[in-house]
């Protein structure tokens, strides 16, 4: 917005008399704004005269028209990602593929060597047999102490319940914060 009396595009586009063109020319010389306006009016001009002249269509195209078909590539590639079937069949066969290629690449298993007259297979079994007694022996020490633990709980509840039988309570053992009445 300019503080001219006379709008700056008139000015630009010379559409303005003689007196005042002079006068909206001695307002831009002292009024910052409305030179930077007119420098914009400028520009903006300057620009659209660098584009080039095109000639206006015709005819307007259609979605049907052949030039907006997609390339068969295109089709193909819609096709495939639209259909679980073939994504599926096509996942299978990449997966047999890779199946295939990995069994007949990978290297052999390793044997087994004796190294300094010892086999080194017959030490592995050794230690895995030793630690599976060691397990054994604690698992059986694990499962005697809960066994006595039972018959300790067992014990314990038969007390109690002769206990609340001499003390003439009926009835099944009261839940915890459950009071008589």
């Amino acid at each position: 917005m300019s503080c001219s009396p006379f709008d700056l595009r008139d000015y630009h586009f010379q559409e303005l008399t003689d007196p005042q063109r002079r006068q909206v020319e001695s307002h831009v010389k002292t009024c910052e704004p409305c030179r930077e306006e007119l420098g914009r009016l400028q520009f903006t001009e300057s620009a659209l005269f660098t584009l080039r002249e095109e000639e206006i269509p015709q005819r307007i195209a259609f979605v049907s028209d052949p030039i907006f078909e997609p390339s068969p590539l295109r089709r193909f590639i819609t096709d495939f990602w639209g259909s679980a079937a073939k994504l599926g069949f096509a996942s299978a066969a990449m997966l047999s593929v890779a199946l295939i290629v990995f069994s007949l690449t990978r290297p052999a298993p390793a044997t087994v060597q004796v190294a300094n007259g010892v086999d080194v297979q017959a030490i592995v079994d050794e230690a895995v047999t030793k630690k599976t007694q060691a397990l054994t022996t604690d698992l059986e020490k694990a499962r005697q102490s809960l066994l006595f633990a039972a018959e300790e709980l067992d014990a314990a509840q038969k007390r109690n319940g002769s206990l609340r039988l001499n003390a003439g309570l009926m009835g099944p053992p009261r839940e915890q914060g459950e009071t008589l009445r």
